[in-house]
């Protein structure tokens, strides 16, 4: 199988049609419909449908979609870490939620960027799914995230819990009923443990699936909503958000996921997971 035929495949996947492809990539039509058709031959399935208005994945090619990236990622990654700079040992792959990465993950990255200063650093952000096949591609060391899911030869950190506070822009705003309120998903026993201490309230208009994109529209436009204590701490400090006081309090596990091998080759790593409890 050939690197530039996984490399084209994704370019159509992503451009949606041939002839975008072949302009990202800088190569004729002609030759991005060859190594389709190199591709598709050595899987043996057909990959994608044309239409007049471009292409689209079948059944085969959205499963093979994934192993595709994969093999793409293992590869920059081989290239990588094969061709370290002068000083660099090692290269550390760190995955993390989005919203987790102006708290924990970033003091996770500083951490081991001041004390390691010989291990290369590499962060990515991702949900759980992507995590976890980042894990068993081979692409990350070490990933934050809201769940505990391990598999083999992975190790489960329990760090401290995010705490939800209910936060607003207007200090006058109340505890209920506001209209500028907005819903910021925080996984089931969140959802769970919200709809019973606010079992009377009508639904949001507006909901976020990040804290870091709903914390940006509070800041925009004004409203309240539930958001990560740790993340707004500076704008609770110069008053950009106020806590709005008696509000019922949620709070939300965090984990950090790492490998066996990662333990056994960074004999440091330890020391920098139990800094992240403080």
């Amino acid at each position: 199988m050939n690197l530039h035929g996984l490399e084209t495949f994704l370019a159509i996947v992503e451009t949606g049609s041939l002839v975008r492809a072949s302009e990202r990539l800088n190569v004729g039509q002609s030759t991005v419909t060859a190594r389709l058709k190199t591709l598709e031959a050595d899987v043996g399935q057909r990959l994608l449908t044309r239409h007049k208005s471009g292409v689209e994945l079948t059944a085969a090619g959205t499963r093979f979609h994934k192993y595709a990236e994969v093999m793409t990622n293992l590869w920059q990654q081989a290239q990588q870490e094969t061709n370290l700079p002068d000083g660099i040992v090692a290269i550390c792959n760190i995955g993390c939620h989005t919203d987790l990465w102006p708290t924990s993950g970033r003091a996770l990255f500083d951490q081991i960027h001041q004390r390691q200063p010989s291990t290369g650093l590499g962060a990515w952000p991702g949900e759980q799914a992507e995590l976890d096949r980042w894990f068993g591609a081979g692409l990350v060391d070490v990933a934050l995230s809201y769940e505990s899911s391990a598999h083999d030869n992975q190790l489960v950190y329990t760090l401290p819990p995010e705490q939800l506070v209910l936060v607003t822009t207007d200090p006058e705003s109340p505890m209920r009923f506001d209209p500028g309120y907005v819903f910021v998903e925080a996984g089931d026993e969140f959802r769970r443990q919200h709809a019973e201490a606010y079992a009377d309230a009508d639904t949001a208009k507006v909901t976020f699936g990040s804290a870091v994109w709903a914390r940006q529209h509070l800041v925009d436009h004004g409203g309240s909503a539930y958001l990560p204590n740790r993340l707004i701490a500076g704008d609770l400090d110069s008053g950009v958000l106020h806590p709005i006081p008696n509000a019922p309090e949620f709070s939300r596990n965090v984990y950090l996921v790492t490998t066996s091998a990662a333990l056994e080759a960074w004999d440091w790593l330890p020391s920098i997971i139990d800094g992240l409890h403080t």
